[in-house]
């Protein structure tokens, strides 16, 4: 593990003054109960502010609505679990035994939701400016354009735009429930629309999962509602 650590700040081009970070990033929950869905968390937000900063200043003339649509493209788990792979994270992931034996170093989720734990990491590591610069070098080899991700959004994606679209907040999500043993857990997600003081459910085998399941959800209802 200590020679993966070493490896990966090669690719990350920093090196952790607190290198415990970097471990607890790469922890997921089935291995150990000191695990990265905090850092995930923060990452996550990290994440969308270097975006969006990196995206307002390379598109200058693209209207609000359409730097959205690219940032949500940037931010999918499907471009975070391809950066994961360039990063080599697979190889140094740390999963319980039935998480491994289930393919859970190749899971999207996982990989997608352990990259934004290691941009947490860099951020408590060595602040904003270097947890930016970390984003900016990830996202060199993306080709990034203002018409990509025109179609095919993902719930969370289009709920989204829809209310950003209407002015309005963006919908708040929260874990009311885990179940299940640590390394077959399933989440029970609530997202909230407080403009319509509307909420739904979603569950799935991880909290990304669950989101979608209950953005799906949210958006079904506000449309027949004749909101659409």
């Amino acid at each position: 593990m200590k020679d993966g650590l070493l490896a990966l700040q090669t690719r990350l081009q920093h090196v952790f003054a607190d290198t415990n970070l970097l471990t607890r990033a790469l922890t997921h929950r089935s291995f150990s109960i000191d695990h990265n869905e905090r850092l995930e968390f923060l990452g996550d937000s990290v994440l969308g502010v270097a975006v969006a900063d990196m995206l307002y200043k390379r598109l200058k003339n693209l209207p609000e609505g359409d730097l959205s649509r690219v940032r949500a493209s940037l931010v999918k788990q499907e471009t975070l679990h391809q950066l994961a792979l360039t990063l080599g994270l697979p190889e140094i992931i740390l999963l319980g035994e039935g998480e491994m034996r289930s393919g859970g170093q190749k899971r999207p989720s996982i990989l997608a939701d352990a990259l934004e734990a290691v941009i947490g990491a860099v951020y408590l590591d060595a602040g904003f400016t270097c947890a930016q610069a970390l984003v900016h070098r990830l996202y060199m080899a993306v080709e990034i354009n203002p018409g990509m991700d025109g179609i095919g959004k993902d719930p969370k994606t289009e709920l989204q735009e829809w209310l950003q679209g209407r002015k309005m907040k963006l919908p708040l999500y929260q874990v009311v429930a885990t179940l299940g043993v640590a390394h077959k857990q399933t989440f029970d997600v609530e997202c909230e629309v407080t403009e319509f003081n509307l909420s739904e459910r979603g569950i799935g085998g991880s909290r990304r999962a669950a989101e979608q399941v209950a953005a799906s959800a949210m958006l079904q209802t506000l449309k027949s509602r004749g909101n659409s």
